[in-house]
């Protein structure tokens, strides 16, 4: 071509400092380059496409939209081809030399500023991405109106522009050459550019086509092989069974072709109504990399200021690693028109659904010039309150289902996401309280929800119970139900460690307030006035050795009092209203990084409730009420809050002289004589013997 065919233009100014800062700050990650040339080929199949729908004849040229890639390893380049609308040479200066779009000055200038700069699909920003994997970019292109034209530059100051005679020469469109950086190499692997459209480019409207080469196994005859010998070389011995078939040899043959990388299509796109439960969980599997399919999905567009459109999907297992810290916080992948942008965007879903899968994908998203990020805005907030109702309306159909199964299943799952989620989410707390089940003293086998408890409440019941604790064997015979269960009410079990934080923030549901049986100040239905009098007499009876108790125990418990809490124990510990219970208390002290320091005014006060009319209790007061001094009876109050302390949930102080007490009790029962035990032993503890105490009075105690 004669040199005087070939144009030279100076970049502007401000594209020198836009390249800069575009190979220098904008992208985190090189990989986007093949995203930005893919999208922007797409676009420019989605504008002719446009203008075909009132003149047929744009697209006669070349009616099949595509988009096709090359890699050359022995040339170091990698093109970009599309079908699409192409650029006259006016075009090539304007979109390619500057930001006539935009406009250059008050580009930067907002630039500099850290404004909302929105740039998705534009010519001329994505397209200088190309230089962060490229020493030297050429684009030759092909518009209807227009010769062929190839544009080059080394992202230096200038470029050049010149009309193609050479060839080859394209029906339409456009094709990006990329000489590749040394250290690019790798963007030249077939396996790295599968990788990098499966990643973001996957659901792209148009074809993506990939050169690829394969080796083949063929036989031939001797003949053949001679004749074929020059173009595929390689061949291979045979092996026993095929030394049978005479005259015939293996050889390797070379295939080359396009094959297209996207397949699958964006069903969010299409109608929910059309959609079978197997496309759904064709594209789950391929969404999720699970090997089940989904457990239920939700399928949705909203409409309006902002246009989104989601599918949404529980899976069937919790992943074991639900609750790491290190773990990704979510699932949804966003996209933009189809494009991937990006996978951990914190901001559209709350972290006690981070289990749940899906995609979002909007016409309009703000994103940042590099689309790598969101630009922080009320947009965010909008999407999350969409999808966080959309997944409480999927939980509850769940829920309703004639079928329980598959809620139960789920239920197993994510119980813990959904407390979670009532201890973060004030707003959805009522909701989520919906969806919560638990075994009760009358639910059997079955677990029930709070909804069905409410239900049963008997007449005059304006409070749920519940205790913590544990597991439900330990709650099922904790002595805090003794009287409710005499009274017939329900109480619900709480043993999921998470239950503690959950009920601090579910103070009541339907209009019932939430009351834990461990703490004081419980109320119960009133008794019949036969009832108040013998309690008000018992209480009367055993307030001397209250005061004896809290005498003998000192700070270990704030105050001990008559309560009819129990029916059967002698004695339980209660914790304050405000306060940790057992089980909480028991939960934090197994905590490696706790802090120690909060255990000070965390940790409640203890209050000793006794039972007057346990006939252990009465002989203490019995022999209390003789002898004020009796060392015995100090003695039986101090294991007997030791015990109160094992079955209110609590862990023993000091278990050792717990098991010596026990043991001389045991010694005691068998009438074994304890003056040969060693004498350092025996001063451990206070001689439980004295002159008016025996072994048939321990009996009578026991």
């Amino acid at each position: 071509m004669a040199a005087q065919d070939v144009e030279t233009f100076k970049f502007q100014a401000e594209i020198n400092q836009l390249m800069s800062l575009i190979i220098n700050t904008f992208y985190s990650n090189k990989d986007v380059f093949l995203r930005e040339l893919i999208s922007n080929a797409s676009d420019a199949c989605d504008k002719v496409r446009f203008m075909g729908l009132t003149d047929r004849e744009i697209l006669a040229s070349d009616p099949d939209l595509r988009i096709e890639l090359v890699a050359n390893k022995t040339e170091n380049t990698l093109s970009i081809q599309d079908a699409g609308i192409g650029m006259t040479k006016t075009d090539l200066v304007n979109n390619l030399g500057t930001i006539a779009r935009s406009g250059t000055k008050s580009f930067m200038q907002a630039l500099s500023e850290g404004a909302d700069i929105s740039l998705i699909g534009q010519f001329g920003v994505g397209f200088y991405s190309a230089y962060l994997v490229a020493d030297k970019v050429v684009v030759t292109t092909k518009h209807n109106d227009d010769e062929q034209y190839i544009w080059e530059s080394a992202a230096g100051g200038s470029f050049t522009i010149r009309r193609d005679t050479e060839g080859p020469f394209l029906k339409r469109g456009t094709k990006i050459t990329l000489h590749m950086k040394e250290e690019a190499a790798e963007y030249l692997e077939e396996r790295k550019i599968r990788d990098l459209v499966k990643r973001h480019s996957e659901f792209i409207g148009y074809p993506i086509k990939l050169w690829v080469e394969k080796e083949k196994e063929e036989e031939v005859s001797d003949d053949e092989g001679a004749d074929a010998k020059e173009d595929a070389p390689k061949i291979e011995d045979l092996d026993d069974e095929d030394k049978g078939k005479k005259g015939k040899k293996k050889v390797k043959k070379v295939e080359a072709g396009f094959e297209v990388l996207n397949e699958n299509k964006p069903i969010w796109t299409r109608d929910p109504a059309s959609i079978s439960n197997d496309e759904y969980a064709a594209f789950y599997k391929s969404l999720s990399n699970d090997w089940e399919e989904h457990l239920c999905v939700k399928h949705f567009s909203v409409e309006g200021q902002l246009e989104f459109t989601c599918i949404l999907f529980a899976p069937k297992r919790a992943p074991f690693d639900l609750f790491e810290p290190k773990k990704k916080l979510n699932n949804i992948k966003l996209y933009v028109r189809r494009v991937f942008i990006m996978d951990n965007c914190e901001e559209i879903i709350p972290e006690w659904l981070s289990f749940i899968k899906g995609v979002v994908d909007s016409e309009d998203l703000p994103l940042n010039i590099s689309r790598e990020t969101l630009q922080q805005n009320r947009i965010l907030k909008v999407i999350k309150k969409n999808i966080v109702k959309k997944c409480l309306d999927m939980f509850t159909e769940l829920a309703e289902a004639a079928d329980q199964e598959p809620y139960k299943k789920f239920y197993e799952a994510f119980s813990k996401n959904l407390k979670l989620g009532i201890h973060e989410d004030q707003a959805n707390r009522a909701k989520l309280a919906d969806l919560l089940r638990y075994h009760t003293t009358k639910s059997g086998a079955e677990m029930s929800s709070l909804k069905d408890y409410v239900t049963r409440m008997k007449e005059g019941q304006d409070s749920i119970y519940y205790i913590t604790g544990e597991s439900r064997k330990a709650v099922e015979e904790s002595p805090f139900l003794e009287r409710l269960k005499a009274k017939g009410l329900e109480v619900v079990f709480m043993v999921d460690p998470i239950d503690e934080y959950c009920v601090q923030q579910l103070k009541d549901y339907d209009g019932k307030k939430l009351v834990s049986v461990t703490k004081e100040g419980l109320e119960l239905p009133e008794d019949t006035e036969d009832e108040k009098k013998r309690w008000e007499d018992a209480k009367a009876r055993t307030e001397p050795l209250c005061k004896l108790i809290k005498e003998t125990l000192g700070e270990r418990v704030e105050k001990v009092i008559c309560s009819q809490r129990i029916v059967d124990s002698p004695c339980c510990l209660v914790t304050g209203k405000h306060g940790w219970t057992a089980n909480m208390e028991r939960l934090m002290k197994a905590q490696a990084l706790r802090d120690s320091s909060m255990s000070s005014y965390m940790v409640s006060k203890k209050t000793l409730e006794i039972n007057p009319f346990s006939p252990i209790i009465a002989k203490l007061v019995e022999r209390n009420d003789a002898n004020a001094a009796d060392r015995t009876v100090r003695e039986l109050v101090t294991l007997l809050y030791e015990t109160a302390l094992l079955t209110s949930g609590f862990n023993l102080e000091e278990p050792q002289s717990f098991a010596t007490r026990i043991n001389r009790m045991i010694k005691l029962g068998l009438s074994i004589d304890d003056s040969d035990a060693p004498a350092a032993a025996a001063a451990d503890v206070p001689d439980l013997e004295d002159a008016s105490y025996d072994a048939s009075s321990m009996e009578a105690v026991d």
